[in-house]
């Protein structure tokens, strides 16, 4: 597989201050388990800096203006308890969102089978007016955006397996048939929502979780609901809100998954791509925040994405890729 790594220093300049637990010390943890030989092979790539074209295309102009208008010169101004602003966090968060774009673009014109952005700040949370939850921009919903309006794609699916529900992200899509959004999340927890019960337009599929959830359980769920449902969709792109935070060492929930949970979930919803996108998948970090924890699991991930370490569960596939026509603006 030709795997595309995004990392950018940007990522580092939004800084959340001491304790804080969505930290620049998380893609340090991620850089340094991805710098291991047996991942030679990723395709390291530094992605363009976003534009505000980019941003609207899910949030409203006022959005990024009015945090524009509270970036502080030096220290930090905090958005609410969780979500705070510092003189880079703009750069960085621009720089998420011409990441994404950019794995969009390689992606859907065949430079590369998939991609992995390990990015910061996360996005799940932020929703078209408003951020919360760490994220200031959405990313995943970004990409999802800028592909369907870019490359007229019909079914694009969303894959959220953080352990939060990804509130964000399911109010832009919501009223957007287009768009499969389906999470996995631990509920009750942050920020709320992501009952069973809301479903969108017949486009949301919530997959809530009690705390204790072991692996086993987790699984049983993706192949009962989450599997068949990406199977009706038949989505043209499948992308991931890869968050990491239910996995068992995670300080900010009660999930019980491992590394190799990751790396099954992972290899299935390859599978899945493989029959039905050509194998089209971009991966998002969202949440982890172990930092040996996430760095471990998402070397198991990124593992997968790359068709490294296949097992009979996770057979590499050869699959015949169309090409895309890379958009003009």
């Amino acid at each position: 597989m030709r795997t595309l790594y995004y990392y950018h220093p940007d990522f580092l300049l939004h800084v959340t201050g001491v304790g804080h637990p969505e930290c620049p010390m998380r893609l340090w943890g991620i850089n340094r388990v991805l710098a291991e030989p047996e991942f030679a092979e990723l395709i390291r790539v530094e992605p363009p800096m976003g534009t505000q074209a980019q941003v609207d295309l899910v949030h409203t102009p006022a959005h990024s203006q009015h945090l524009q208008e509270l970036l502080p010169a030096t220290g930090e101004y905090h958005l609410d308890q969780d979500t705070l602003l510092s003189p880079g966090s703009l750069t960085a968060a621009f720089r998420a969102a011409g990441a994404v774009c950019d794995a969009v673009d390689r992606v859907l014109t065949d430079t590369a089978d998939n991609a992995f952005c390990a990015l910061r700040p996360p996005g799940h949370h932020a929703e078209p007016e408003q951020a919360m939850g760490f994220c200031l921009f959405n990313n995943v919903a970004i990409a999802a955006e800028y592909a369907r309006q870019h490359y007229h794609l019909e079914r694009i699916a969303i894959v959220d397996f953080d352990v939060h529900h990804g509130n964000g992200t399911q109010a832009c899509f919501e009223r957007q048939p287009q768009v499969l959004y389906v999470s996995s999340h631990e509920m009750p927890q942050y920020p709320g929502t992501g009952s069973a019960s809301e479903t969108g337009v017949g486009n949301i599929l919530n997959v809530p979780l009690r705390a204790g959830a072991t692996g086993a359980v987790f699984r049983e769920k993706y192949q009962t609901l989450v599997f068949p449902a990406l199977e009706r969709f038949q989505p043209q792109l499948l992308l991931l809100s890869a968050g990491f935070d239910a996995h068992d060492d995670d300080p900010l929930a009660a999930i019980g998954l491992v590394e190799d949970d990751y790396y099954w979930l992972t290899c299935a919803l390859m599978d899945i791509a493989a029959r039905h996108c050509q194998g089209r998948i971009i991966s998002v970090l969202e949440g982890g925040y172990n930092i040996k924890a996430l760095a471990m699991s998402v070397g198991a991930h990124v593992r997968a994405l790359m068709g490294e370490g296949a097992r009979a569960s996770c057979p590499p596939v050869a699959v015949k890729r169309p090409r895309l026509q890379k958009p003009n603006t």
